[in-house]
């Protein structure tokens, strides 16, 4: 399972994190430039790190593609997040974890084609579905795996909302010993996290080769509900 996560790089020296299974990756400038050096990779802002621990606490054997997006804040351009699925389509993920989103809607049309992109490969988009009350894309798009937050959802597991393409997950990372969970980071952002790593889990279990139909197969696994 090959998962690309766009966000802001990863420390492979963090002890949540098994560098073993870093597959490498790029970091995308906001036109969407793309940098292949393995030092454009290094997280100087903690959360993408956060995020990668989530997903590997969940799927410990999945090949991990660090997709860099975020670099002095959290902040990335409609055009970088773009040219990071489509580097991650070409990459051959099979999963995509974007635990972020524009609420503009001026960029509704370019998500929805290069979502529309993805899935004819095959490829899964985890993402945000809103960031407070406003609707996010590409998460709110039918191609897409929305997720919303549900903080009295139990870690291990996720709710389905009913008619939509849509999951609710809780918003807390892997736990540090020590550290009560409302002074580490936390948010949708780990929601997206959570439903990415068991998803791949899911995907394992799936008995369909053409990267279509694995993905459909995939998406409506998710949608009958956790196992």
């Amino acid at each position: 399972m090959r998962v690309a996560i766009i966000d802001s790089g990863v420390d492979p020296r963090h002890p949540h994190i098994d560098a073993a299974r870093l597959a490498g990756g790029v970091a995308v400038d906001r036109e969407g430039r793309i940098d292949d050096t393995p030092h454009a990779l290094l997280d100087r802002l903690g959360h993408g790190t956060a995020v990668t621990a989530a997903i590997q606490e969940r799927t410990p054997d999945a090949e991990l593609l660090t997709v860099r997006v975020f670099h002095d804040a959290l902040r990335a351009s409609a055009a970088a997040l773009i040219a990071a699925i489509r580097w991650s389509i070409a990459a051959r993920a099979d999963i995509v974890n974007l635990s972020l989103g524009s609420t503009n809607t001026a960029h509704r049309d370019a998500f929805a084609a290069v979502t529309a992109e993805a899935a004819a490969a095959g490829v899964l988009i985890v993402a945000a579905r809103t960031a407070g009350d406003s609707v996010c894309w590409p998460g709110a798009l039918p191609d897409v795996l929305g997720v919303d937050l549900d903080w009295d959802c139990p870690r291990a597991t996720w709710r389905v909302v009913p008619g939509q393409n849509v999951v609710r997950a809780a918003g807390y990372p892997r736990p540090i010993e020590g550290v009560a969970p409302s002074r580490n980071l936390y948010g949708v952002s780990f929601a997206v996290a959570q439903i990415t790593g068991m998803a791949a889990c899911v995907a394992q279990r799936i008995d369909a080769t053409d990267p279509p139909d694995r993905r459909v197969a995939l998406m409506s696994a998710i949608l009958a509900g956790a196992d």
